[in-house]
């Protein structure tokens, strides 16, 4: 009885350790969607930003895949530390998947934006999505560590972001105020810039995964949120 005890968790065991690998290759693939979504938006390449688009469908195939792994380990009656295993992963694997819309989300809107003259602001949005790709990629590193501390400080982080969509959108607002025929152009990219502090929050859901796959129900400090653009008026 013990050995077919110990058959079966050391079997749990090597399929969770597949699970964390089937992750960290969906969280590859939506940061390496992310960077070739800036890199287009830089480039002004219409058939790259086509190819990204059609790329996400791979994310999301991922993301069901990953999906029935947790389900048909789920019904395998794992402990209660193998159930936020799998609770965390659940979770995870669907920011990962709206992580790779909202990338796909960029670059399709990059294809429409090159109709118009280059605008100086694609720094600041290419600036804000390296902010954005970077946090995801360390976010990874703290899941496949299970650090929970590391996953505290990348949430803290998420302030930062905030912070430079706010600039950004200021920016925007005034140079379409300074030139109308930018508006168009302008809204193509405050868009782009949403669907970016759409995947910092994201990055922060995962962050917040990390934290309770680890430590369980301990709660987080409070986040500090640092998106100012609710609060500015539309003749700022």
């Amino acid at each position: 009885m013990n050995q077919l005890h110990d058959h079966i968790v050391k079997s749990i065991d090597e399929e969770q350790q597949r699970l964390v690998g089937e992750l960290l290759r969906m969280g590859d693939m939506a940061a390496a969607q992310l960077e070739a979504a800036l890199d287009v938006v830089e480039r002004r390449d219409d058939k790259a930003a086509e190819r990204i688009v059609g790329n996400d469908e791979a994310i999301d195939a991922l993301e069901h895949e990953t999906s029935h792994d947790v389900m048909r380990l789920a019904l395998r009656g794992p402990m209660a530390r193998d159930l936020r295993e799998l609770l965390a992963a659940l979770r995870i694997a669907s920011d990962i998947e709206r992580i790779g819309d909202y990338a796909a989300n960029v670059a399709k809107r990059s294809m429409a934006l090159n109709l118009a003259p280059p605008l100086p602001q694609v720094r600041g949005l290419t600036a804000l999505g390296a902010v954005a790709g970077r946090q995801l990629r360390d976010v990874l590193v703290a899941y496949r560590d299970n650090d929970a501390d590391a996953a505290e400080r990348i949430r803290a982080r998420d302030a930062v972001l905030d912070m430079q969509y706010t600039s950004l959108f200021r920016e925007l607002l005034t140079y379409m105020m300074e030139d109308p025929r930018s508006i168009t152009a302008c809204t193509h990219l405050l868009f782009m810039a949403k669907n970016i502090e759409r995947i910092g929050d994201h990055v922060t859901n995962i962050a917040e995964n990390v934290w309770f796959r680890a430590r369980g129900e301990d709660a987080l400090p409070r986040r500090e949120r640092r998106d100012g653009t609710h609060a500015i008026p539309p003749s700022a």
